[in-house]
């Protein structure tokens, strides 16, 4: 007659697995990861829940988390009309138009505007508002990384940042592609995160349960927040794993950190030169000390 297992050292057992499976996911969440190794920007815009928290916030003109504030965005439609002499016959391409408050704007003087963005709720937020005020404006429910087009435009614009996220195989592509789309006289506006932003952060970890929901999904869930720092690449990673009754998923935030010189040189070696360099896509001076500021790229 065999021996039998106690209850207790069978529960004892199973427990000690349990807190095994629990160490091994909390320290795979604390891994380092490889630069740039895992992309999930399409699945932070794309998510039907998570794209209308970020409609929400593009929407909300009192902050700058997605769009800017409305007065920014007044001011930079009104500078870039001015400063590249945008008129009725001008051409302009938006890529990662959210919501068209940009494009829209651009297009309320009569310009012929194109936007293009991979979130289709955006998207359809932008055609609505266009249709209801007659706007001459295009807009492309794709990923502007895949997208072409034989037109070419008097300018391109990528507006908050957008530029930072893309890993370096992302942006020769894309520099590419604005390349070719260029007119002859065309300029290429966008903004980047600067060496500024990132000296000020620091690597960290955070744990905070959300037993009603929150931004991430609309049930319970428990959020990991972990911030990596790559100084010698002057890259950022937040990484925000949010584990579900039924799944977890992983979402990856990385930031390339540019100086005036570095983005100069990554410009030049896709075919363009850098232009200007401005403290932002409104037009205002270049300041050193600030986290972020803006450049326009044009053909030598």
């Amino acid at each position: 007659m065999g021996r039998e297992t106690s209850p207790w050292l069978t529960s004892s057992r199973q427990a000690d697995r349990g807190v095994s499976t629990v160490f091994s996911e909390l320290r795979a969440i604390n891994e380092r990861p490889a630069l740039f190794s895992r992309m999930t920007i399409a699945a932070l815009w794309t998510d039907p829940y998570i794209s209308e928290q970020m409609l929400r916030f593009h929407l909300d003109g009192s902050v700058a988390i997605s769009s800017g504030t409305t007065a920014s965005i007044d001011a930079s439609a009104r500078w870039m009309r001015e400063a590249f002499h945008l008129t009725e016959h001008s051409r302009v391409l938006d890529l990662g138009c959210g919501p068209g408050l940009y494009a829209n704007r651009l297009a309320r003087t009569g310009i012929d505007v194109t936007g293009v963005d991979f979130s289709s709720r955006s998207i359809a937020y932008a055609r609505d508002a266009a249709s209801r005020d007659h706007l001459r404006v295009t807009y492309v429910n794709e990923d502007y990384l895949v997208w072409d087009s034989s037109r070419r435009f008097d300018l391109v614009t990528m507006i908050m940042r957008d530029y930072c996220a893309l890993a370096p195989d992302q942006r020769r592509v894309l520099l590419g592609k604005i390349e070719r789309l260029l007119g002859p006289d065309g300029a290429f506006l966008f903004d980047v995160d600067s060496l500024v932003a990132l000296e000020a952060r620091a690597e960290s970890t955070a744990y905070a349960p959300s037993p009603a929901g929150g931004f991430w999904s609309p049930d319970p869930y428990f959020e990991f927040h972990t911030t990596f720092i790559y100084r010698e690449d002057g890259v950022s990673l937040d990484r925000f794993v949010i584990v579900e009754a039924n799944r977890t998923r992983t979402f990856d935030n990385w930031v390339q950190h540019f100086s005036p010189e570095r983005l100069a040189s990554e410009l030049d070696q896709a075919g363009l030169r850098c232009a200007a360099v401005l403290g932002d896509t409104a037009g205002r001076p270049y300041d050193a000390g600030s986290p972020e500021f803006a450049a326009v790229a044009r053909r030598p």
